[in-house]
Formats: structure tokens, sequence, C-alpha cells
């Protein structure tokens, strides 16, 4: 992938919409390679700063990631319980009617 012709805005731009999905951060972290070396080149402080935003980033959107898997669980895990609760109840009531 050549970035190098582009804005780095744009560049940077790409960088974050492809670490949106954790499956194609390895290509997001190839794109911001090179953005940081197009950055370096011209501000080597800012290419620090920038390196370390991209790893708290990256770091947030698994984060996000992991406790969207949590709360998913949990809600299945309720439903569940909703759904035995409400068997339970109606075995409650057959049985009352059958004594």
């Amino acid at each position: 992938m050549a970035y190098s012709s582009e804005n780095p805005i744009v560049q940077l731009k790409k960088c974050l919409t492809l670490v949106q999905d954790v499956s194609s951060h390895a290509e997001a972290n190839r794109a911001f390679e090179q953005l940081c070396g197009i950055i370096d080149a011209e501000n080597p402080m800012a290419a620090q700063l920038l390196e370390m935003l991209w790893e708290e980033a990256i770091m947030a959107r698994r984060s996000a990631l992991f406790w969207q898997q949590m709360s998913d669980v949990e809600k299945d895990m309720a439903n569940r319980m909703m759904e035995n609760m409400t068997q339970m109840r109606q075995n409650y009531l057959r049985l009352m009617q059958e004594m």
C-alpha cells in the first residue's frame, strides 16, 4: 500500500478507520508506520507523540471490544435466565392445576 503521496491527515483518518476492526489492526499498524516515517522526517517529537496516542487508541479499541463482548454475554445470560424463569413459572402453574 502506498500512502506516501497522500496528505498526512488523510492517512491518519485511514489508519483510524482501519483500527476500528480488530482483524485489520496489522494493516492499520503498517499504514501508521508509513505515516510516522513521513512525520518523523519533518518533526521527530510530533512522531513520538503520535505513536503514543496510536498505542492508546489501539488499547482503547481492544478494551471496548472486550467490554462489548462481556456485555453481550451478560445479555445472553439474562435472556436465558428469563426464559428459564418463564418455563419454571409455567411448570409450576401446570403442577398446581394438576393438584
